[in-house]
């Protein structure tokens, strides 16, 4: 219900920016394979994410899942573009794997026991996210508007999964709060977040976008901590400090790119 309800809403702000913009000069076609491939990763996170929550934690499942993003898409970036990633992300990525490893396996939980299947599920979610975050990417560097590429794609999602809701119970939304948490999720954590996400991406590499998005796991697990009686040892929040420093190194600009461009249009 999440990306069906959440999908539809931005493929909606997207037909609606868009017939505002086709006033003003000609839109940029959409590639349909494109389109196609990030709307099935998204649609394909909802249950691998969720189920790596549901088998081992918030704080886990979140913390692995977006923990192994990183790599992932800055791996498949590098196959698909040929672009090796920079020092300042490997390093960067290499203390906020760190520090959600610490976070992890560092979380004391009552049924304490991890579960491989929820572990595989959190990973097969780290990697779709990856292809969604480079599917959108390829989008925006083809000229496509972020509110564009972000409705097509969830839009697309919306429609692969509205057919799953003939399976399922929703008599939960008759309720006013199980309408209230759809609304929540739709006009929230999808609607106005991966707008967002879609504006970070339009300036930044997708590999750094994904790497700073590995403040959401801090925030889960912090969460987890205060809402959900999770408990963190002192490892676990030495976990957090090092994910913030790996964060911080690619959040803050380099100090050396000004001068060096200034040398070369000076040579």
């Amino acid at each position: 219900m999440r990306i069906v309800a959440g999908g539809s809403l931005l493929a909606l702000i997207a037909w609606w920016v868009a017939g505002r913009s086709n006033a003003r000069g000609p839109s940029t076609r959409l590639p349909p394979g494109i389109v196609l491939l990030g709307g099935t990763a998204v649609l394909a996170y909802q249950p691998t994410f969720f189920a790596g929550v549901r088998l081992n934690g918030v704080a886990v499942g979140t913390v692995v899942a977006l923990g192994a993003a990183p790599a992932f898409t800055g791996l498949l970036e590098w196959f698909v573009t040929r672009r090796r990633p920079s020092q300042r992300w490997l390093v960067a990525t290499g203390c906020a794997v760190i520090g959600v490893a610490l976070l992890g396996g560092m979380v004391d939980r009552a049924d304490a026991g991890i579960s491989l299947v929820g572990i595989a599920g959190s990973l097969g979610a780290a990697l779709s996210y990856a292809v969604y975050a480079l599917a959108t990417k390829r989008l925006l560097e083809d000229g496509t508007t972020a509110t564009t590429a972000i409705g097509s794609i969830f839009g697309t999602a919306a429609l692969l999964g509205a057919p799953l809701m003939l399976f399922v119970d929703l008599s939960w939304l008759g309720s006013t709060s199980g309408l209230a948490m759809v609304t929540w999720l739709a006009a929230v954590t999808v609607a106005l977040a991966y707008v967002l996400f879609a504006i970070g991406l339009k300036s930044l590499r997708a590999s750094t976008v994904s790497t700073l998005t590995l403040v959401e796991p801090m925030t889960a697990c912090l969460l987890g901590l205060l809402l959900l009686d999770e408990r963190l040892s002192t490892p676990g929040w030495i976990g957090l400090v090092v994910l913030l420093a790996g964060v911080a190194l690619l959040a803050v600009p380099g100090r050396r790119a000004a001068p060096v461009a200034a040398r070369a249009s000076e040579s």
